[in-house]
């Protein structure tokens, strides 16, 4: 007779399906951003919101999505995050305007601003500190999963379909994943949550908007612009009141107090660093073999999928027997510098560099990235309490958003400044790829120090910290090591 399905794997399966099309819809849709372009009739000026409405929709949502869970229930705000967001999904596909899109796109940044941040909630919740290592390997494999097959599947659908199917795709997806989670989820609030935080929310998503607006544009318009300045200096403003109301109310939308706790507070400095490397070296991964090298999207995410696999084989490993023997720093520093490594090795691609070579670089990145990703999503939640989750989850969301953000502003930035510096009039075209090269290879360079800077950062995680991810064994010998 067949064992029943656990409660906690309920759960990651359901927040494992929202997960997926969350990610890989952002891959799918810059895949196909030129034919909107051309269906659309956007100018080219304003395709670009067709993505940054999105951004900037989950900068609102991602902060409040902690309290609203707490509040109003998980099961209901994610089931509600599902629905926004297949409900969008499929409005974003019968779209017959630019406008449209975007408006569209803005109700999808509303649904999925919410499904990470209560999804992961709700998965830690479920298992028990003990087993979180294991939590992580069911989430670890679609983050690194949907960004490779993504541009593959995007490509695709646009060369041979149509491109409102980058959309509808999400609708068997979404239909599924809202009749698992009526079914098997179960409520949950947490008492004493207080009152809404108006000030609270109002401020940080003002701020966030503002700060990811001015990253996202900075390096096209040039951080020396007066609209980026203005941006910068008003969303650093907005913050710095955001912290000083958030810590002087009894009941705060972001429980900043949180980031007090050691294991919390040191994760998401590591985390900060680490998910900028991360997302700015898939940012210009495409950018190089299909702008510079000339290969198509297909090829481009077919190069990707060696990373995918070297996760997911690494992280049955690492999950399963390093973690829970280990603990989280070692295990962080080693994957860390291992993966700046395998950064050193793209910034040494050149214009004849084989892809095979290439997805052996992949595969190396996809193994060190099973080591960091398990050893932080484990141990950052360590020592907080099951009330407190879902204001850590969303904490953390909101780092993980705007490192990526950073990031990726510091990549653009050193490649588009590098082509401007080195390309002049007059070069023929060969001579313009080689100037160009040197931009790429310093850019991958710059992903790599963000590893590097992440690997410094860890180096201060206590294992002690994550005693009770530990198997009984490490923690009796990790509680030694504390007294």
């Amino acid at each position: 007779m067949a064992r029943p399905i656990e409660y906690k794997t309920k759960v990651a399966i359901i927040y494992v399906m929202g997960l997926f099309m969350e990610i890989m819809d952002t891959t799918v849709v810059n895949v196909a951003l030129p034919t909107l372009d051309e269906e659309l009739g956007g100018g080219g000026s304003r395709i670009e919101w067709v993505v940054l409405g999105y951004l900037l929709s989950l900068a609102v949502w991602i902060p409040a999505s902690g309290w609203l869970g707490d509040r109003l229930g998980t099961k209901r705000v994610f089931l509600f995050a599902l629905t926004m967001f297949t409900t969008a999904s499929m409005l974003c596909g019968l779209s017959g305007s630019l406008n449209q899109l975007i408006a569209f796109r803005i109700l999808q940044g509303v649904g999925g601003g919410m499904l990470t941040p209560v999804g992961a909630a709700m998965l830690y919740r479920a298992y028990p500190k003990s087993e979180r290592a294991k939590a992580a390997t069911a989430v670890i494999g679609v983050a690194v999963v949907a960004p490779a097959v993504g541009p593959v599947l995007g490509g695709l659908i646009v060369d041979t379909i149509s491109w409102r199917w980058i959309f509808f795709i999400n609708g068997p997806i979404g239909l599924l994943a809202i009749y698992l989670a009526v079914r098997f989820l179960q409520e949950h609030t947490e008492p004493g949550t207080g009152p809404f935080d108006f000030a609270g929310f109002v401020l940080s998503a003002s701020g966030l908007t503002t700060l990811l607006y001015a990253l996202s544009e900075g390096p096209r318009r040039g951080w020396s612009d007066p609209l980026i300045v203005t941006f910068i200096a008003a969303g650093l403003a907005l913050f710095v009141a955001l912290i000083y109301v958030e810590l002087h109310l009894e009941h705060p939308m972001l429980q900043l107090r949180l980031l007090s706790n050691r294991m919390f507070q040191r994760g998401n400095i590591a985390g900060f660093a680490m998910y900028g490397g991360f997302v700015s070296l898939l940012f210009l991964f495409p950018l190089y073999l299909q702008r510079l090298r000339g290969f198509s999207a297909l090829d481009s995410g077919l190069t990707q999928i060696p990373q995918a696999i070297g996760v997911i084989l690494s992280s049955q490993i690492v999950g399963r027997w390093l973690y829970p023997r280990f603990g989280p720093r070692r295990l962080m520093v080693g994957g860390l510098l291992s993966g700046a490594l395998v950064g050193y090795g793209f910034a040494n691609l050149d214009l004849e560099t084989g892809l095979w070579s290439i997805r052996g670089l992949m595969f190396m990145r996809g193994i060190s990235m099973a080591f960091i990703f398990i050893s932080l999503q484990a141990a950052v939640y360590a020592t907080v309490s099951v009330a407190d989750t879902g204001r850590a989850s969303s904490i953390f969301s909101t780092q993980r958003q705007t490192s990526s953000a950073f990031g990726v502003a510091i990549a653009a930035t050193v490649l588009t400044t590098g082509i401007s510096n080195a390309v002049k009039p007059g070069m023929d075209a060969h001579a313009v790829q080689v100037a160009q090269l040197g931009a790429y290879q310093n850019a991958f360079l710059a992903t790599a120090l963000m590893f590097v800077v992440a690997a410094a950062a860890s180096m201060f995680i206590r294992d002690s910290d994550a005693a009770v991810t530990l198997s009984p064994k490490a923690k009796v010998n990790q509680q030694k090591l504390a007294g």
